[in-house]
């Protein structure tokens, strides 16, 4: 094992336990010795980790910090460039655009051969047919997602039929076909599916729902038997 992945392991590690882990039982289970664990520890918190405690009494590392990804292999270089290619071309404008942002600022950091490896992708998404009348919408269901926020949607149905309703929405699944919103609607008091291409107005209310986006989400996995990511 080289001394970039040694360090990633370490840091993945550290990540997993949320209370402090004795230094002997890091270097048990990363298969090192514990002076090598000890400088290995030392050369991450000289990098900016947050790495907190001592020789005797284990150690945490404090969130905020993400290692240089230069220690990303060719595979998830490439799975990088294909997501952000893929979301450049599936988002809405604004998504579209961070996404692109995202890459160029991963590219720009990675060492030479990586960075060769990422500008030469060979994994290429192919562009939409058309400008996607959805993307408003889309932007204004993940700026709601984000502040927890509730929509009232003018929303139809397969029939043409429209009917009002007040949502709470928590996710969004992007198919090849459509986008579909995930949300609590309070008139049919369950979570509903709701095609995004089917709405046909939409405007976020200024109160918030009652419980946590992350909450809600996990009340939706366990009612339809999905697994947490």
């Amino acid at each position: 094992m080289s001394r970039a992945e040694r360090l990633l392991q370490l840091m993945q590690t550290l990540r997993r336990h949320r209370q402090p882990i004795a230094g002997q039982a890091l270097a048990s289970e990363l298969g090192v010795s514990l002076r090598t664990l000890y400088r290995d520890i030392a050369t991450l918190q000289g990098q900016g980790a947050h790495i907190e405690g001592e020789a005797g009494l284990g150690y945490i590392l404090r969130p905020g910090f993400v290692l240089p990804p230069l220690m990303f292999s060719a595979d998830e270089i490439e799975a990088l460039v294909l997501g952000s290619r893929w979301v450049a071309e599936r988002g809405d404008p604004r998504l579209g655009e961070a996404a692109k942002n995202a890459l160029a600022k991963i590219t720009a950091v990675l060492p030479p051969e990586l960075r060769h490896e990422a500008e030469s992708s060979a994994l290429l998404v192919g562009p939409e047919n058309q400008a996607s009348p959805v993307d408003q919408l889309l932007f204004q269901v993940r700026t709601a997602i984000r502040a927890e926020r509730k929509l009232q949607v003018g929303y139809r149905d397969v029939q043409g039929a429209e009917s009002l309703r007040t949502v709470w929405p928590c996710a969004v699944g992007f198919f090849d076909r459509c986008l579909v919103m995930v949300a609590w609607c309070e008139l049919r008091e369950d979570f509903r599916h709701f095609r995004i291409d089917r709405i046909a107005r939409l405007s976020i209310e200024e109160a918030r729902y009652p419980e946590r986006r992350q909450a809600l989400l996990r009340r939706w996995r366990q009612q339809e038997g999905i697994p947490g990511q």
